[in-house]
């Protein structure tokens, strides 16, 4: 047999060790593409970008780095790996410039490549700092660094990989054990590179455009929230107190695995659904007048301030009547001068406490407490009581829309009021509805718009019964109820004490307005205490 037959098999085998591994970094190449463009998330993309150029060039360490996207002059030192020594990492910003490897190739567009790092020629532009390898007692030999440049041909940042092993799996013990284990990068280590390079910058792009689109949501979002509660500066922080507990309810019912919602779990987009609708719940009230959102008792200062005026006007008319008389009287030469006018004075004196009475009976009906009994038909008394006006018209001290507000039962707002601030759910939903929202996103303005409907259809504003309001939406309606009456003192009522806003739940829970199973769980975990802490 002769020599080249020989040689045969060996090169028979090489050629099959060879393709094993060609077919090796194709199946890593397809599986890191596969990746790259199913990974949204702009850091865990950059994970796998690093974590699979490591694994396509058995590389010990890496490093990448991003153009800051402000400032294209200064590089983002974003991410680090190393197999042989556990060093912790910090984001840092760097100038670009050419002194250093990873800046001239991110300036040139120029891949490099050393077998050792150390030597590097004298008339580079570059320069390699050992500071890290002193520090940690690594020792850096070969190197590999190329551009990442996307689809409009703009470099967008570097990948810097370091030592390349022929067994991965070595664990560099020290510098002495690197300077034997480690190999140079290949021709074909680079080529692959730079193919997963453009690869990553194309994905990192995209993954950066869509966080963008996603903090310009997020702005516009808390915006929206800024606006409503300028309208009404006294619930500010509402919103996102309502949204921070749904979300904490929401993650207790997927943790739960119990009870009506034992097979409920929420997954990472719903609970950011449901965070966002919880933010804008109380949007449309926009759309609702701003002295009927504020109004804070039963009549509006306005109008208060004309009653007043009626009862000032009044005492004067009383006063200028009792001093007309007088006048009349003083013309009899016989009159007892002194006598008619302690007279007059008491007159005056006893309809100016019979005015202040019923004005206080007044200023205590506009409370929008509960209202005593038997007050409305004092107060419609104290409307058959009149006064003459500048043109000597007779006019009642309350008029009839005056009475009605006044004999509110509780709280203060009259049925036409309350039907107005009650809108703002429509108002919510037709503004949210007009929105194209995201696949993930789309059942947002169901939720929000249901945040006031009970599980007994006695709700608004459609009067939706148990099974036809989300559960995210029951989650809200839980947590907007407590919000509501523990928030700090507002104008229109005080605020309540955590038991008494427990108990009030515990109420609506059994009286079949809001899932009794919620109450518990937001109780038995404690999920108030974080925005409790919050409030002065």
């Amino acid at each position: 047999m002769s020599a080249t037959e020989d040689r045969r098999p060996s090169e028979l085998e090489a050629l099959c060790a060879e393709n094993a591994s060609l077919r090796e970094q194709l199946a890593i190449v397809t599986e890191i593409g596969t990746q790259l463009s199913a990974e949204r998330d702009l850091d865990r993309l950059l994970e796998r970008i690093l974590t699979g150029a490591r694994r396509l060039t058995h590389a010990d360490a890496g490093s990448l780095y991003l153009l800051e996207s402000h400032d294209r002059g200064h590089l983002r030192f974003k991410l680090a790996q190393n197999d042989s020594v556990d060093v912790p990492f910090r984001e840092t910003v760097i100038e670009l410039t050419s002194d250093t490897i990873v800046g001239y190739v991110a300036r040139t567009r120029q891949p490099l490549r050393f077998d050792d790092v150390y030597e590097l020629p004298a008339e580079a532009a570059y320069r390699f700092s050992k500071g890290f390898d002193e520090w940690a007692g690594y020792r850096s030999k070969s190197m590999l660094v190329v551009p990442m440049i996307d689809h409009r041909e703009r470099v967008i940042g570097c990948l810097q990989l370091i030592n390349r092993k022929p067994n991965p799996s070595t664990r560099l013990r020290n510098p002495e054990h690197a300077e034997e284990a480690v190999a140079p990068f290949t021709p074909h280590c680079q080529a692959v590179l730079e193919s997963l390079a453009s690869q990553s910058a194309v994905a990192i792009d995209k993954a950066k455009l869509i966080k963008d689109l996603e903090d310009t949501f997020e702005g516009m979002v808390f915006a929206s929230v800024v606006a409503i509660e300028s309208r009404d500066p006294t619930t500010s922080g509402h919103s996102e107190r309502v949204a921070q507990l749904s979300v904490s309810l929401a993650k207790a019912v997927s943790d739960a695995g119990a009870g009506k919602f034992k097979d409920l779990s929420f997954t990472a987009p719903q609970l950011k659904e449901l965070r966002y609708a919880s933010l804008l719940h109380d949007f449309g009230k926009v759309g609702v007048q701003e002295r009927v959102l504020v109004k804070a008792k039963k009549l509006f200062p306005s109008d208060l301030e004309v009653v007043r005026a009626r009862f000032a006007c009044a005492l004067k008319d009383v006063e200028l009547k009792v001093w007309r008389r007088l006048v009349d009287q003083l013309k009899d030469p016989r009159a007892d001068v002194a006598d008619l006018l302690a007279t007059a004075e008491v007159e005056i004196g006893r309809d100016r406490q019979l005015l202040r009475d019923m004005l206080d009976l007044v200023l205590e009906a506009n409370e929008p407490r509960l209202l005593p009994e038997g007050c409305d038909q004092r107060l419609r008394a104290i409307a058959q009581h009149s006064y003459l006006d500048a043109d000597d018209k007779p006019q009642p001290l309350l008029e009839e829309h005056e009475i009605l507000d006044l004999s509110i039962p509780r709280g203060s707002l009259n049925a036409e009021q309350r039907i107005e601030i009650e809108s703002h759910v429509s108002h919510t939903y037709r503004f949210l509805v007009r929105i194209p929202w995201t696949e993930e996103l789309r059942d947002l303005p169901r939720i929000a718009g249901s945040h006031h409907e009970k599980l007994d259809g006695s709700g608004y504003p459609h009067g939706l019964s148990d099974l036809e309001i989300p559960a995210q939406a029951k989650i809200m309606s839980v947590c907007d109820i407590f919000d509501a009456l523990t928030a700090w003192d507002r104008p229109y009522k005080k605020a309540v004490p955590l038991e008494i806003a427990l108990r009030i739940l515990d109420d609506e829970a059994k009286a079949g307005k809001i899932e009794t199973e919620l109450v518990e769980l937001f109780r038995e975990r404690k999920l108030y205490e974080p925005v409790l802490r919050k409030k002065p």
